[in-house]
């Protein structure tokens, strides 16, 4: 396979020829941009202030990045680097989804209790949703039907109809809640409680809390074990959860909901990606700078990637 050399510092670049995880580093306005095969930064790109949600189109020919110090959502050629333009987020974009249908935006507004749904082809705000106080995490249903949004401060879960854009359900979770997602064919709604300590899981047809994941790292103090982000594996039987300044990744059955196992990471560990046969787990280790690599099937960190100031979001490019 070809490859380019390329400086670690510029704007553009040649096209993309390998699997890359993209990570967003909130203190340095950059992206740091993985090459999956050599496990090196191959590109540091320049972003909008304090970027943090980032994801790809469906073709990935567009990347789409929260740059919440400067309200915007920047729309980036992920093979230049160019900034293409910018859409109209609101206040402090923090996490975001993109809809199925690769048109609609759902993004978390955390200064305004706000949910914002932006159309990514008319550049055009089409509805703000009031939500609870600082919204963060926000999840789509694998049908569209549903978007989700949390709210740290509210505790809650809001449950928007995407059709009407309404809101149809609250549900309680546990302290600050960050992160959500729909899993087993989009029947769960799971959603991480940062100080809480634990991830709620709720039945997506009646809207019911039926489990509840609590996680305990032996030599850490509980204050420290703070679950944000997670991913499935691809047959959705394992889940592996980011537990924040525990500096561990956890191992849950996502049948029983029982923690199998912990892996030790970098430093305040906020969020990760799978590569695409999902054998390669990336995590985003805030407070270290850098991106551990998780080998999924022995459960064990083969690689510590330098990357730059607090790590937060990551992407898979194919």
């Amino acid at each position: 396979m070809k490859r380019y050399l390329l400086p670690l510092l510029l704007a553009g670049a040649l096209p993309a020829t390998a699997e890359e995880i993209w990570v967003t580093n909130e203190k340095d306005d950059t992206v740091s941009v993985i090459d999956v095969a050599t496990l090196e930064v191959i590109r540091t790109i320049p972003t909008g202030e304090r970027p943090r949600g980032v994801t790809f189109s469906k073709d990935y020919s567009r990347v789409y990045i929260c740059a919440s110090d400067s309200d915007t959502v920047q729309v980036m050629d992920p093979d230049t680097g160019e900034i293409l333009h910018n859409l109209p987020s609101g206040e402090d974009p923090e996490q975001f989804v993109l809809h199925p249908n690769d048109r609609h935006l759902y993004i978390a507004n955390e200064d305004d209790a706000i949910t914002t749904v932006v159309d990514t082809e008319t550049r055009s705000v089409i509805a703000q949703i009031d939500v609870g106080i600082e919204p963060e995490g926000m999840a789509v249903s694998p049908d569209g039907k549903i978007a989700i949004t949390t709210s740290e401060t509210t505790n809650m879960a809001h449950w928007i109809d995407t059709e009407s854009q309404q809101l149809f359900a609250n549900t309680l979770v546990d302290a600050r809640p960050r992160h959500a997602e729909f899993v087993k064919h989009g029947q769960e709604l799971w959603v991480s409680a940062e100080i809480g300590g634990t991830i709620s899981v709720f039945d997506v047809a009646t809207q019911a809390e039926k489990a509840k994941i609590r996680f305990e790292v032996k030599g850490v103090h509980p204050d420290r074990v703070q679950p944000v982000g997670f991913e499935l594996t691809g047959d959705e039987k394992t889940a592996f959860v980011a537990l924040g300044p525990s500096n561990h990744v956890a191992v849950v059955n996502a049948d029983t909901y029982q923690v199998e196992d912990y892996i030790l990471v970098g430093r305040r560990v906020w969020h990760m990606a799978f590569n695409t046969d999902k054998s390669l787990l990336f995590t985003t280790n805030g407070v270290s700078g850098d991106v551990t690599v998780i080998d999924v099937a022995k459960r064990k960190p083969i690689k510590t990637i330098k990357v730059g100031r607090f790590p937060w979001g990551a992407a898979l490019r194919p």
